[in-house]
């Protein structure tokens, strides 16, 4: 199992005395592989089944259609009795029944017959092509045809669309809304998907007002939890929140040890006197991953506590959007079985201007689009939200680089993704 730097002091108190040293990204990343696996199976009906992923692949127990079906509307007819017919020698037909969509003819065809028919109904007995209703005349009991139809012509086969025995979707699909529709052709009621992983948002620091209050004084309005409920829907997981929790050791452990199986704790991942949650879960559990070779977010942390997973994700809203994106999104994803890759559209542009980092930590740069190329708006501002809604995207710079020079070719990550889910309640 890939272990974390052993030079990192994980598991050593670094409240007012800094970090020694932070883990790589790649170590993070490598440390949190060795934790995920897809949580089990649920049954959801078939309407709930749009964005969520398949633990099992479906087989159709069933044809679609489960009948040769007309393709258009007109008549059903022995394909050998209208040759040799033309306008100028138009063959008669004698009409016997009527086959509609849901109610097949009584009877089957035989030489000399026809039967109406509409797009969709079953293909009576006996005949063996549909003639447009263009190619005739109509009269009272009877066709006149005036064209010739080939044998097969606008007939939908059995099992056209599916056959029976098809594998239709497999284990890990995510479920689109055609997937959905192309299930319920088949008869399902019912689909065996991965469950959602239930996250825990927890809020601290007491200069903290909640969501929709307004800034008073000294204090300030909670914005992560919102961003959190919502990157966590997006990723597929079902986020929920208690209110602020008290800036005190026994109100985040309570917290910290709710039924869920992810705990995002924002704020308190530092090293400031009052950042109780690293302490917390490394003396009630595993905290095996504190400080990051990144900017922002080099406070962030990860572990378990239990069966849960645990992020300490820092305060400021940009580290915190950070470190959710990087390591918390990624678990959420895999642990409700769906891809652990960037959830974003990748471009590749030119830089407008040069984008300057420091070899020895990742950096998360945003930028905006200008034309065809990107500008850089920023590294460092981790408090400084607003920077990310005025960023069209951005660029992770790796750990070896110094950054790179005006022209160059970045890939950006563009934040205009298209999110996969309904939003889903606790």
């Amino acid at each position: 199992m890939p272990q974390p730097d052993p030079t990192v002091p994980a598991t050593s108190d670094v409240r007012m005395k800094g970090f020694a040293r932070r883990v790589r990204v790649e170590q993070a990343w490598d440390w949190l592989a060795s934790q995920l696996r897809p949580l089990p199976t649920e049954t959801v009906a078939l309407h709930e089944a749009w964005g969520r992923v398949l633990s099992e692949s479906i087989v159709s127990a069933v044809d679609v259609p489960g009948f040769p079906r007309a393709m258009m509307d007109g008549y059903a007819v022995v394909a050998a009795d209208t040759e040799g017919a033309t306008a100028y020698n138009p063959l008669p037909l004698q009409v016997v029944d009527v086959s509609l969509p849901g109610a097949p003819a009584h009877q089957a065809l035989t030489a000399g017959q026809a039967i109406r028919i509409m797009t969709g109904a079953p293909v009576p007995q006996g005949a063996d092509a549909v003639l447009p209703v263009e190619r005739v005349t109509v009269e009272t009991e009877q066709i006149l045809v005036q064209d010739a139809v080939a044998r097969g012509k606008h007939i939908g086969p059995q099992g056209e669309d599916i056959v029976q025995g098809h594998a239709l979707l497999p284990a890990g699909r995510q479920l689109r809304p055609q997937d959905v529709g192309v299930l319920s052709s088949t008869g399902n009621a019912e689909l065996p998907v991965v469950r959602r992983p239930r996250v825990r948002v927890v809020v601290t620091g007491n200069e903290l007002l909640p969501a929709g209050a307004m800034p008073a004084g000294y204090q300030i309005v909670d914005a992560n939890g919102p961003m959190l409920q919502a990157l966590i829907a997006r990723d597929g997981g079902i986020g929920f929140q208690r209110g602020i929790v008290e800036d005190t050791p026994q109100a985040i452990l309570a917290a910290m040890q709710d039924d869920a199986d992810i705990i995002l704790v924002s704020g308190g991942s530092s090293v400031g006197e009052e950042d109780h949650a690293p302490t917390l879960l490394r003396e009630h559990g595993e905290l095996a991953i504190h400080g990051i070779a990144m900017r922002p977010s080099s406070p962030a942390g990860m572990g378990r506590l239990g069966d849960r997973l645990v992020f300490l994700l820092p305060g400021n809203p940009v580290s915190c959007l950070c470190a959710y994106d990087f390591f918390a999104g990624r678990a959420i994803r895999a642990l409700g079985g769906r891809a652990t890759n960037w959830p974003y559209r990748e471009i590749t542009a030119t830089l407008s201007r040069k984008l300057v980092s420091a070899v020895g930590r990742v950096d998360y740069a945003r930028v905006r689009q200008t034309g065809d190329q990107v500008e850089p708006l920023a590294i460092s501002g981790a408090s400084v939200l607003s920077s990310t809604t005025r960023a069209d995207g951005f660029v992770i710079i790796p750990q070896d680089s110094e950054g790179y020079p005006a022209g160059a070719t970045v890939q950006v990550m563009l934040y205009d993704e298209t999110p996969h889910t309904t939003t889903p309640t606790a």
